[in-house]
């Protein structure tokens, strides 16, 4: 398949890391990754706060830059957040709705119908479950809200993260809670979102994991955080980075890109 990347602006700017891993996979179960330059950031930042007509132009970027989808010239778009792909699929055609622009809300419609969270790409697209990866760490998995309720990749992480080979994988206690994270809900309630943070960051030492995987860098960037500043041991990484690697290949993100929780 020739498949568009949509990196998404959190892990163009500070992790790029997962983005790279994800090209590294689909690369390697042997399909073509090619990455549109003008993409930018996909809305949702500016849609949660309420911002409708400060987000049209981002909307109408990505439309336009993700457009050649719809002609056939990719067969899908995949990106490596939950969160990004729920407001790719639902807040992208309502805001335009809203904004009086019914074109651009049709076309946002259909090019999210063919855009796809990396976990739900590969289990329910490529139809599999195990992608050859090996991964010999002690590995729990946060599943993020959005991912979960709104991208709803359902049981998809699991499915790959138990077929990796020499992987000790373990639940999370409390899994479906909220991390505290949120994107602005952490600034503009602070003392709610870090005592959120607390409870999942004692969920997550619980498990004795050496890394914690989750689908979303936002959300990996917040616990990361904690855990760091606990000095806890625990590093995060993004499913990406864990299915990336093989016992032949074991691929590793470039030395310059960012580390949280290390």
């Amino acid at each position: 398949m020739k498949i568009a990347l949509f990196a998404t602006c959190i892990s163009d700017v500070m992790f790029p890391q997962a983005p790279q891993a994800t090209v590294h996979l689909l690369r390697r179960l042997g399909h073509e990754v090619v990455f549109p330059e003008q993409q930018g950031c996909c809305g949702q930042m500016h849609i949660n706060t309420g911002y409708y007509p400060e987000a049209m132009p981002l909307i109408e970027n990505h439309v336009r830059t993700f457009e050649p989808v719809l002609d056939g010239e990719w067969d899908a778009i995949v990106v490596p957040s939950g969160s990004c792909t729920g407001s790719l699929r639902h807040q992208q055609e309502i805001v335009a709705k809203h904004e009086g622009n019914e074109p651009l809300a049709r076309r946002a419609k259909e090019i999210a119908a063919k855009t796809y969270e990396l976990s739900e790409f590969l289990v329910n697209v490529l139809g599999t479950d195990d992608v050859g990866a090996y991964f010999p760490h002690r590995v729990t998995y946060h599943p993020t809200c959005h991912s979960m309720r709104i991208a709803k990749v359902g049981d998809a992480p699991y499915r790959l993260l138990k077929n990796v080979g020499g992987i000790d994988f373990v639940e999370l206690p409390e899994e479906e809670s909220c991390c505290g994270f949120g994107g602005t809900f952490s600034l503009k309630n602070p003392d709610v979102s870090t005592a959120m943070l607390a409870q999942k960051m004692a969920n997550v030492i619980s498990t004795k994991a050496e890394i914690l995987v989750a689908g979303d860098y936002s959300c990996l960037m917040h616990i990361g955080g904690g855990l760091s500043r606990n000095r806890s041991g625990v590093r995060v990484m993004h499913l990406a980075e864990v299915l990336a690697p093989t016992q032949d290949d074991p691929w590793f993100p470039p030395e310059h890109t960012t580390k949280v929780g290390a």
